[in-house]
This record gives structure tokens, C-alpha cells and sequence, in this order.
């Protein structure tokens, strides 16, 4: 095992040397300074939370060292100090961020959306085209969860893999050069308990990927010690078995002190050259770390360590060894560090208050807008006491946000509700605009606003031909991939049993032949980490396909997708993306498990991602044609029981695509609408051939995609010529079927419409039991939509639809 160790003898220190020593140490009390500061900051209620890198200064410079262009940071919320070290933070950004200032140039990593610690660069310009990643330091945006910036890292390093390996991507040189980028990715060591870390370790050394992690090990996990989280209290021991040799692949493991400064230089750049030169995955574990603060603002560290502990925490701060160090080596009297230090905190305590001055500025400009508007106002109204103190409140708040003065003016037209338009039209006007403003600044960017969003590719319809043969479902995929992969180096797809099988239902049949284990491959059982890979080579300008295998498995991966895929634009108001496309199946298999529609935990939890349901495989080839277009992730969620279903093979495959959030009218009908999606297309269309043999005509509308939901209205104007809808799905009662009702009500303007009570059918609220009539008492059947249907129809005119 590669350890370095301590340094017991000091090196020969050059000139040059020194002045990186002392630029070094200038960096770390800078940082410490804006960690100390900015606690204060949060207890003098400027700013709401705090949570800051102190005690971990050290390590993260040494690691910037290592750091090169084109090379991406995927880390967790105390690597402040290395976001400065490469020149991606400034202490300015550092205090805007504390303080959620909304301007994209304040705080470039999200625009005041996230909380202070979460660091990212801007991978696309204002128009959403790539940059060059190659001549820039690239940091992923970060996320809370712990260990949740694992997954993502593995495929972080995965893109240099496959830039090295697929020849046909040697022309994108804007992403890579040859694949020599490094993914470096950092982690407490408590965090190392979750199974995402564990995940991301295995994957990464079953593929050999160029991925270096550090674990920063303060020994705690917030008031929690290292010997209830980590097996023998230590992550590098519990992972010896990952170790390398000379036989068998597997990681470089590396142990350094978080004080030992040119050990941590040693250490990161051993790691950098290893992982850039050979492809292989790194772990260094930096030990005797320090947390100064404790662990945010939310509580004392004091209440869970000893005093012997705390007096260790100062008697080996990274800083203060590093002081030592720097005196005894010669470099630097304590008289002149202490002068660096002074200037330092002189300098953060300006550039502070030049953050606050700037957030606070917009904020003072909006508060006295509307003092001159509400004394105005005030003048002319019957109103004017209770307007004047609210003039009076608003004035007197000390440190106010927006909230109170977007609130102090809601309030204002409340009391207004009564007096004539003139007198209240320039308040509301002044309220209009600034929603709009506030709109940007807190709403905007949950979708691409770019010219490659879905709803700006341009329709090209299916078209066949006499030649056109009937097919199984899934050779109109399979054909559709082996275009796609032919035409454009950038895609590829993987998951389990994608590779050599072709997938557990033959769409991928052959490619993996054809083209090679780059771009058709296996992956173990692990869809946390699928999801990881895919997010990680997408924010690497490739367009991956990430199979998860069936539906209910889409869980292992859900968090990934939810806080990470589907925020990532919006909380990078626009400064990166991940167009990852997830293919996974569900609906009408018999059985508790891959047979469940779980459409409302999806619509809840991935707002931000297209969510496509299409009822057959040309429809789903030609939402995927959509998608590869687009800049935005999805998922598309097949029909498990349409694979070996015959369709018409398009004459244009590889061409059409499908308007995503445009439904499809399946068969007109003017008594009743009924909208669905995916399998229950077949199940309503057969309903709808018995209803129409007693006289009852239907509208059948599948959706196609629940997110985009109908933005072109096609299910609204169906319901104000039938005058009565059914919403029907095979999630469980409250879930999509719920969704497309409020959708339609409240964006269709059908309520005038309606001659009956919208309804809504659904599968029981159990998962599907085992066999056929495990399946038909269920879910839905035929027999439930004709009776469901008979029933509307029975209240609305009793006499020719008697009760059944």
C-alpha cells in the first residue's frame, strides 16, 4: 500500500519555495478568516444557516495543486478553501452566497438558490451552449446528502474512460483531451457509512476509472465518533481489500496527516499522476483533521467532545502545524505570519461587507420604492393610518429581505381591496413587475429556456410505407439504437444486461457486437451508481442512455435523480446540465414487483426532468429521438408487455420524432373523454370498442408524456365538445390520475364545461397480486372502464342508460 508518511526531517527550502509557502498560508487564514467570519455572520441574523471548511484548509490546497484544466471537483459543502485555491471563489462569492444573493454574478455557482458551501462552475453560457471544459477548472454542483456526490463523481471519471477509448469522440475537444481529465471527489469521513460511497468505490474499481477521493476524517459525524460509523475506525483499513497488486487491478490507496504540509503535496500529486497517467482510481485517506467550529451553526461542539479533544483540536489545527513548519523551516519569522494573518483578516472582513453592501443595496432600493409608494398611495386612500404604519414597520426592520417587502405590499393591497383602481395602480403595477422579477429569481430554470429545449425541436412526423412490415415492438427500438449509435459518437448506452444480451427485452440485440463495449455495455447490479455514471457523462457533453432494468428499481436510484439530475439546472440557475436520458419499463406485469406504476412518486419527486409514457415502441423511439436532440434529462418509461406487440416499422425510423407534452387523440368520440397513458391506451381502446356497441361514444387522449403535461390545451377543448372526462391510470388512487385532473382543471379552463363530475380510475391501493387475476383485481381492466364509464352516463340520462 502507498502511504505517506509524516515529514520527520524538513526539505532544503528554495526561494520559489518559499513563496508558495507563504502564498499557501496566506490562502489557508484568508479561508479560516471567511469561516470564522462568516459564523457571525449567520448569529447576527444576516444570514439564515452556516456550515464552513475550517480545520480542512490544508488538504484542499495541496489538492488544488494537483488540480489541472479540464479536470471536474464533484465534493461536498466544506471545500471552500480549494474552490479558492483554483480560482473558482473569491471571498465576495463566498459572503454572497452566505447572504442567498439572487444575482448569477454575485454568486455564479447558483444564484443565491443554495445555501453557502455548495460550489459549482458554469459549464454552458447564457444561451446554454458548452464552454471548453478543457481549458477550465470544472466543479459539478454540489448537493446536500451525504455521500450523494459519489455516484456522480464515478461517471465524472467514466467520460475520461471512454474519451480515451471510443476513437470517435477524439473530434469533441471542447470536453476532453484523450481522457487525461482526473475526477476528484471529496467526503467526510462519517459519510463514508453510506452505501452510495461503498457503491461508487466498487464501481469505480471494477471499471478503472480516473477517479481520486478524498476523505477529510475530523474523526466525527456532526456528535457522533469515528467507532460508531467506520468498521476499526478507519475507511482506508475497512477498504484494504480494494488495495491493488501487482496482480490484480483495484485502487492506490494513500494515508496522509490533514497538518503535514508537504506530505499532503506529496500524497495529491502521486494521486493526480497515477489516476491521469494509468486510469486508476485513488483513495486518500487524510487523517487528524480538525472541525475549529464544529459542524454548522446549528449547534456547539462543545456539548459531544471531551477538553482533552478540543485542547487536540488546537494543539494540531492544520494552520497552526503549519505555522510551525514554516518557522522552523526557516521560511518566515511568527512576526511576518502574524502580519500575512492581519492583513488577511483585514482583507475578508472588506470584501465581507462589500457583499453584504451589494445584497443588501438591491434590497434598500426596492424598500424605498415602495415607502414613496405607500405614502402616496396612503394620501389618497380612506386607508391611510393603517398604511402609514405599515410604512412605519417596514422601516424600522432590521436586516430585511425581500420577503418583507414583497409581504408589506401584499398586506397593503389587501387594505386597498376596496378603494377605486387609481388610487392603487401604481402599487400593483410596481407588485406586477416585480413578480416577475422574483420569478427569475427564485422559479426560473426548474426547464431548459435554451434553443435546445424540448418544446423547441421541430415535429417531423412518422412516416410509412407499402413496404413498411409488421414488426415486434422492440426491433423498431433496436433499429432505432443501431441508427442512432452509428450517427453520433456521443451516444451510448449501459445497465444491466444492456451489453451482451442486449437487455432483458432485445432492443440492444447485437450492438454491443457491432460497436463495441464503449458504447453498448454491462454494469453491475447497482442503480445508484448507473444513475451516477449516466448524470457524470452527461455533464461531460456525451449523451448517455442509463437503463434502469424495471420500474421498482428506479428507487435504489431515486435520490440521485431527485436531488441531483432534476435539480441541477435550476439550482445552477442555468450554469450546467445534464441531458441523461433514463430507460426503464413498468405497467401490467403480473406480480407485486415490475408490475407497479409509482407515476405520482416520480411526478413529485423528478419536477425538472421530461417523464415520457409512450404506449408503444415507435412512440418511444421517436420520444428518444426528441431527447437526443434536447438539452434536458428524462425518463421514459416502456411498456413491459409491448416488446413482442407487432407494430408497422416507420419508413422514416431514426428521423420522426414526437412532440414531447402534445397528447394524442387516439379515437374520437363525443359523450364522454377518457385521458391516459402507456398500457391502459390498449385497455381504454377496447373498452371504447364495447362502449360503442350500447350506444356510448368516447374520446380516447393519450397524453404521451406527464411532464411536459398538454401544454398545446388538446384535452381541454376534447372535454368542452364531450362535457365529461375520465382520467384513468394504473397508479394507485391519488397518484397520476390525481395529477392530470388538477393539471386539466386548473390550466384548461374546463370547469363551465362539465355536465358531470370529473372522475378519475385507478389500481387499487395495494401493489398487483401475482397471476392473471392477480392483474385483474388489481388494476384496471376493461370491465372497470365500461362500468366506470356506463355509470357517468347513467347519472347524466338515467332513462337511456338505466343502472346496470
Amino acid at each position: 500500500m502507498a502511504i505517506t508518511k509524516s515529514q520527520t526531517h524538513f526539505p532544503v527550502i528554495s526561494p520559489l519555495h518559499k513563496e508558495e509557502v507563504l502564498k499557501d498560508f496566506k490562502l489557508a487564514v484568508t479561508s479560516r478568516h471567511a469561516s470564522l467570519m462568516g459564523r457571525k455572520e449567520v448569529f447576527m441574523g444576516k444570514a439564515k444557516f452556516g456550515i464552513f471548511g475550517d480545520g480542512k484548509e490544508l488538504a484542499q490546497i495541496a489538492m488544488a495543486k494537483a488540480f489541472q484544466l479540464g479536470d471536474f471537483r464533484s465534493g461536498y459543502y466544506r471545500d471552500q478553501t480549494f474552490m479558492m485555491a483554483i480560482g473558482e471563489l473569491n471571498v465576495q462569492q463566498y459572503f454572497a452566497q452566505l447572504y442567498a444573493h439572487t444575482d448569477v454574478e454575485a454568486d455564479p455557482a447558483s444564484a443565491g438558490r443554495l445555501m453557502n458551501g455548495h460550489f459549482a462552475t458554469r459549464s454552458i453560457d447564457d444561451n446554454g451552449a458548452w464552454k471548453d471544459l478543457t481549458k477550465k477548472y470544472n466543479s459539478a454542483a454540489d448537493i446536500s446528502p451525504t455521500a450523494a456526490q459519489m455516484p456522480k463523481l464515478l461517471g465524472l471519471a467514466y467520460a475520461s474512460k471512454l474519451f480515451r477509448e471510443n476513437k470517435g469522440l477524439k473530434g469533441l475537444s471542447q470536453f476532453s483531451v484523450n481522457g487525461n481529465e482526473v475526477a476528484w471527489g471529496t467526503i467526510g469521513n462519517a459519510s463514508t457509512s453510506e452505501g452510495m460511497f461503498f457503491e461508487s468505490i466498487n464501481a469505480a474499481g471494477v471499471l478503472q476509472v480516473p477517479m481520486v477521493i478524498s476523505v477529510w476524517d475530523d474523526g466525527y459525524g456532526i456528535s457522533v465518533p469515528k467507532e460508531y460509523h467506520t468498521t476499526k475506525g478507519s475507511i482506508s483499513e475497512v477498504l484494504m481489500g480494494f488495495e491493488r497488486n501487482e496482480n490484480e487491478k483495484g485502487f492506490e490507496i494513500i494515508r496522509v496527516k490533514g497538518w503535514d504540509y508537504e506530505g499532503l503535496k506529496q500524497a495529491f500529486s502521486h494521486a493526480g499522476s497515477v489516476a491521469r497517467t494509468s486510469h486508476v482510481p485513488v483513495l486518500i485517506h487524510v487523517e487528524d483533521m480538525t472541525q475549529p467550529q464544529g459542524h454548522s451553526t446549528s449547534g456547539s461542539h462543545e456539548r459531544y467532545k471531551s477538553a482533552e479533544r478540543l485542547q487536540w483540536e488546537k494543539d494540531w489545527d492544520c494552520i497552526a502545524k503549519f505555522r510551525e513548519y514554516i518557522i522552523s523551516s526557516g521560511i518566515a519569522s511568527d512576526d511576518t505570519l502574524d502580519q500575512i494573518e492581519s492583513e488577511a483578516k483585514v482583507e475578508v472582513k472588506k470584501l465581507k461587507e462589500a457583499a453584504w453592501n451589494e445584497f443588501s443595496g438591491e434590497i434598500k432600493i426596492e424598500i424605498q420604492e415602495v415607502l414613496q409608494l405607500l405614502k402616496s398611495t396612503a394620501e389618497k386612500s380612506t386607508r391611510k393610518v393603517v398604511l402609514l404604519q405599515l410604512v412605519e414597520d417596514l422601516s424600522k426592520t432590521i436586516n430585511p429581505i425581500r420577503k418583507d417587502v414583497i409581504a408589506t405590499v401584499r398586506k397593503a393591497l389587501l387594505l386597498l381591496r376596496f378603494d377605486s383602481e387609481s388610487i392603487k395602480s401604481e402599487l400593483k403595477l410596481w407588485y406586477k413587475a416585480q413578480e416577475e422579477k422574483n420569478f427569475d429569481r427564485y422559479n426560473s430554470h426548474l426547464y431548459s429556456q435554451t434553443q435546445w429545449a424540448v418544446d423547441k425541436i421541430e415535429e417531423v412526423p412518422v412516416v410509412y410505407n407499402e413496404k413498411s412490415a409488421m414488426v415486434d415492438g422492440r426491433e423498431i427500438l433496436q433499429a432505432f439504437f443501431d441508427y442512432t449509435l452509428e450517427k453520433d459518437p456521443r451516444f451510448f448506452a449501459f445497465g444491466e444486461d444492456v451489453g451482451k444480451i442486449g437487455d432483458v427485452n432485445q432492443a440492444f440485440s447485437g450492438l454491443q457486437a457491432k460497436y463495441g463495449e464503449s458504447r453498448v455495455s454491462d454494469t453491475g447490479i447497482r442503480e445508484c451508481t448507473i444513475i451516477g455514471q449516466g448524470i457524470g457523462t452527461a455533464l461531460r457533453g456525451l449523451r448517455p442512455v442509463a437503463e434502469i432494468q424495471y420500474l421498482d428499481y428506479l428507487l435504489y436510484g431515486l435520490q440521485m435523480l431527485s436531488d441531483d439530475l432534476a435539480s441541477l439546472l435550476y439550482r445552477t440557475k442555468g450554469g450546467q446540465k445534464a441531458p441523461l436520458i433514463v430507460r426503464t419499463r413498468g405497467h401490467r406485469l403480473e406480480g407485486v414487483w415490475h408490475s407497479g406504476s409509482p407515476m405520482g412518486m416520480i411526478l413529485s419527486s423528478l419536477r425538472g426532468m421530461i417523464v415520457c409514457v409512450p404506449r408503444d415502441m415507435t412512440q418511444a423511439a421517436g420520444m428518444y429521438k426528441t431527447l437526443l436532440e434536447a438539452d434536458e434529462p428524462a425518463i421514459v418509461i416502456e411498456c413491459l408487455n409491448g416488446y413482442r406487440l407487432k407494430e408497422k416499422m416507420p419508413a422514416n425510423l431514426g428521423e420522426y420524432n414526437v412532440t414531447l407534452g402534445k397528447p394524442e387523440i387516439l379515437r374520437e368520440g363525443k359523450d364522454l373523454t377518457i385521458v391516459t397513458y402507456g398500457s391502459m391506451c390498449r385497455i381504454v381502446m377496447e373498452a371504447a370498442d364495447v362502449l360503442d356497441e350500447i350506444g356510448i361514444s368516447i374520446e380516447v387522449i393519450d397524453v404521451q408524456t406527464l411532464l411536459p403535461f398538454d401544454t398545446f390545451g388538446i384535452i381541454g377543448e376534447s372535454i368542452k365538445s364531450t362535457n365529461r372526462v375520465i382520467f384513468a391510470d394504473e397508479d394507485v388512487p391519488g397518484g397520476a390520475s390525481a395529477f392530470m385532473l388538477q393539471q386539466v382543471i386548473e390550466n384548461q379552463d374546463i370547469f363551465k364545461s362539465l355536465d358531470s363530475e370529473p372522475q378519475t380510475i385507478a389500481a387499487k391501493a395495494h401493489r398487483p397480486a401475482y397471476s392473471s387475476d392477480g392483474d385483474y383485481f388489481s388494476k384496471p381492466s376493461v370491465d372497470d372502464v365500461v362500468e366506470k364509464v356506463y355509470q357517468v352516463m347513467h347519472e347524466s340520462n338515467p332513462k337511456k342508460f338505466p343502472a346496470l
